[in-house]
């Protein structure tokens, strides 16, 4: 079985899903990469998965197609949407705004419930060895510092690009960085956050996504000459 077909085995849905439970799983599936750039999704294919029509599936296409995960070429229907560097650069900068914002809104609402939620989230990525789990954990704990700002539709903007993002760099980012950096930066965020030091998070915030935008062109500079020689 091709890995594509694989990863379509595992978004499978019960019988009668509706278009939203669709587009759900499909998102999900893209955002992790288990559905790589440029993979064909034919709708009877995914019909039969999801034990449904293929109205439904249309319909999920078509919105996932609207968000920028989906692609439709001629003579080919839709495919997994791929995405150019300086694109992913671009999608940084949305993420700066999005999440700095969120995050001033979420640091005067957040309680030790939050606080310690959070922290739980980090010392389960401590202990995680495996990096392609690493993604998960990093956006579980940003996802737990935006919460307590109760703007939903700007918490999913947020989460919408973040899987943009996310199947992008997760490969290249993660094994270049390690994790050792971003943790010390995770923790002095929380810090920050504990002691309602708005400015000071939201300042360390930003300068922790620039540096995602400079490894991943670093990243991609070191891949590109690897595949070269």
């Amino acid at each position: 079985m091709k890995s594509g077909d694989a990863a379509k085995q595992r978004i499978g849905g019960s019988h009668g899903s509706t278009p939203d439970t669709v587009r759900e799983a499909l998102r999900r599936a893209i955002s992790a990469g288990e559905l790589a750039p440029g993979l064909q999704l034919r709708q009877d294919e995914l019909a039969e998965k999801f034990g449904t029509s293929r109205i439904p599936v249309r319909e999920a296409l078509r919105q996932l197609e609207a968000e920028g995960f989906v692609t439709f070429l001629p003579n080919r229907g839709a495919v997994v949407s791929d995405l150019s560097i300086d694109e992913v650069v671009e999608l940084l900068e949305i993420r700066i705004a999005l999440e700095c914002h969120a995050l001033r809104l979420a640091i005067p609402a957040m309680g030790d419930i939050d606080l310690d939620d959070a922290r739980a989230i980090l010392r389960s990525y401590d202990e995680e060895p495996d990096p392609e789990k690493w993604g998960a954990f990093n956006w579980r704990f940003h996802k737990s510092l935006y919460a307590p700002c109760n703007r939903p539709r700007l918490l999913a903007m947020i989460q919408a690009n973040y899987g943009h993002v996310g199947r992008f760099t997760r490969a290249l980012v993660s094994r270049a960085t390690g994790k050792d950096r971003p943790q010390r930066e995770h923790y002095q965020l929380l810090e920050f956050c504990r002691d309602g030091e708005v400015e000071k998070a939201v300042r360390l915030l930003r300068e922790h996504i620039v540096q995602t935008q400079k490894t991943l062109r670093s990243a991609q500079r070191h891949a590109s000459r690897d595949t070269a020689g």
